[in-house]
């Protein structure tokens, strides 16, 4: 389950604190053990990129969890982002619908 602290925190803060730092994996062993090149690896581990849906069916059967919490997490983290960077625009240009049905 993906917890609220999580949302405001990139997937790959969470992978290197909750998955890599207790298995004592580097960013090479865990790379080469999943099928993927370092670099993008480290690019996640940095907060450069997303999960994507074929890394968090590798991670998933990597660490025993389902792909869902890492889709989970990658959305949560999106969402919180996004929200926080157009949440004044949108409020300005969306009317909610329940808005205009009392109007």
């Amino acid at each position: 389950m993906v917890s609220h602290s999580d949302s405001s925190q990139h997937p790959g803060t969470v992978l290197r604190k909750r998955f890599m730092g207790p298995h004592g994996l580097d960013v090479e062993t865990l790379a080469a053990d999943l099928g993927l090149p370092v670099n993008r690896l480290e690019d996640v581990l940095a907060g450069q990129r997303s999960i994507t849906a074929d890394m968090a069916l590798r991670l998933a059967r990597y660490f025993g969890t389902s792909p869902l919490y890492w889709m989970n997490l990658q959305s949560r983290f999106d969402l919180h982002v996004t929200g926080k960077v157009l949440a004044q625009e949108i409020e300005r240009d969306v009317r909610p619908r329940l808005t205009r049905d009392v109007a």
